[in-house]
């Protein structure tokens, strides 16, 4: 008893600490390390007198989301599939798990976070790691080679995720080519057994230094040194149309040929940004590598950038918020023919946009609309509770979004008091005089202004008044 009351102690002990560090906004990293350690003495705890005791929590790299929360991130999504349509895009589906085989090979380095599920049937599966590679299947599958397709689903990797907070104000995006990158490491020197390896090392300087990536490269990785510093030559230069020209002069990248292949095709595509109006907007950067082993032209990356601190002060970037390019070879590796099919795609990082968009409504303190509900039928005595059904189920037939509360005799000034705390702007009101009249006591919530409306008129005036959009952020 003495053992387990001293664990119990520990268990309170550490508890505190986990708290304590949660109020201090300690780094996420830390608050998991500790809490570990409170389910690894809770679990030496074992059961207390034969009850089971579940953890409440959600799996590592997980989170629920409350109604606030989903109607930020249901607007989200409203903007981006609003893109997607505007461009003509169609929407596809695939299944959330994939033969293991399907999606073996196809992301270099990054195959190590794939979760692998246990033998179901025979059949050795995968939860897919991205949208990309299932979609490369459907399209062998089906025999297609001309879709312009969008897919909105979870992905799932076995990664460590931290999101940097702060104020977030604009994005730019990079640019660059895998031939470039290909054609680069061939004149710098680089075996052909190391240029995946050698290009996930450069994909990490944004994350981390030159002279980081270099040790990586030379020290973990088995390159010449001197190889690496003609590589730093290159790939710490960026710039817009005037960078691609001026590699095309290059004496040494322009005597490969598919850099030369490359540097072409960014050409062009410089003048098409130009065209749209957007060529500003876009940095040709060397250093964009996107360690997926699939990619095999044009490459990119729209990066975040956080507000400077003081004025004159560079914007500092803080994470992607979509990436994509090239990917003409990937549905040949399924088609039996080996058929390759051009295909150019972009992944939007939901998530990070979404925890982008409330850390703004959380500054602002900004008021989210968690229903769309139109109007409360609402009633002004006791009694009336049939009638408040009738009406709600006829404004239900005619396409309004209405609700009532469920309770058999609220009091008015509850009832008004719910739609303002959930942001409902009109209120359909049932008394013993309006049912003798015919009407409906209609009470816009922001002006409080009342108006008797004939029962048969009710319909098109609650359209009338609520055919704008409602904004939820």
């Amino acid at each position: 008893m003495a053992e387990r009351a001293a664990l119990e102690e520990l268990v309170r002990l550490q508890g505190e600490r986990v708290r304590g560090l949660k109020q201090q906004k300690a780094s996420a990293e830390q608050i998991e390390e500790e809490v570990a350690k409170l389910l690894k003495l809770k679990a030496q705890l074992g059961p207390d007198e034969g009850k089971q005791k579940f953890v409440l929590k959600t799996p590592k790299g997980t989170r629920d989301y409350s109604p606030r929360q989903m109607a930020v991130r249901e607007k989200v999504f409203d903007v981006i599939i609003s893109c997607f349509k505007r461009h003509g895009a169609e929407v596809i589906d695939t299944p959330v798990f994939e033969l293991k085989e399907t999606l073996t090979g196809k992301y270099g380095e990054d195959s190590k976070l794939i979760y692998d599920l246990k033998d179901q049937g025979g059949e050795l599966l995968s939860l897919r790691y991205d949208l990309t590679v299932p979609f490369a299947r459907y399209l062998a599958m089906n025999k297609l080679t001309n879709i312009k397709r969008y897919h909105i689903a979870k992905v799932y990797r076995r990664d460590n995720p931290a999101m940097t907070r702060g104020r977030y104000r604009e994005f730019y995006q990079c640019v660059n080519d895998r031939r470039i990158l290909d054609g680069m490491f061939a004149i710098c020197g680089v075996p052909d057994s190391k240029f995946r390896t050698i290009c996930s090392s450069v994909d990490k300087l944004d994350k981390v230094s030159w002279e980081e990536v270099k040790n990586e490269m030379v020290g973990e990785k088995g390159l010449a040194p001197e190889v690496a510093d003609h590589i730093g030559d290159y790939v710490q230069q960026h710039g817009g149309i005037s960078l691609v020209e001026q590699l095309l002069q290059d004496p040494e990248l322009s005597q490969n040929k598919q850099a030369l292949e490359g540097l072409g095709d960014l050409k062009l595509l410089f003048e098409y940004l130009t065209l749209f109006g957007i060529a500003d907007k876009i940095s040709f950067d060397l250093s964009l590598a996107r360690g997926l082993d699939y990619y095999t032209g044009v490459i990119y990356e729209a990066v975040l950038l956080q507000t400077p601190v003081q004025a004159g002060e560079e914007p500092l970037g803080v994470g992607s918020v979509a990436a994509g390019g090239r990917y003409d070879g990937l549905v040949g590796m399924f088609d039996p023919k080996g058929r390759k099919v051009p295909c150019v795609g972009l992944s939007i990082g939901v998530e990070r946009i979404f925890s982008i968009v409330e850390q703004r409504l959380e500054a602002t303190e900004e008021k989210v609309r968690t229903t769309e509900t139109q109007v409360l039928v609402a009633s002004a005595q006791k009694k009336l509770l049939e009638e408040r059904l009738k009406l709600v189920s006829e404004l239900w037939n005619a396409g309004i979004k209405a609700e009532l509360l469920y309770k058999k005799n609220p009091k008015l000034l509850n009832q008004l008091q719910y739609c303002e705390e959930a942001g409902i702007p009109l209120v359909a009101i049932i008394g013993e005089q309006e049912l003798k009249d015919g009407v409906i006591k209609l009470r816009s919530v922001a002006s409080r202004e009342e108006v008797d409306v004939p029962r048969e008129d009710l319909v098109e005036e609650i359209k009338r008044r609520t055919s704008q959009p409602l904004c939820i952020c």
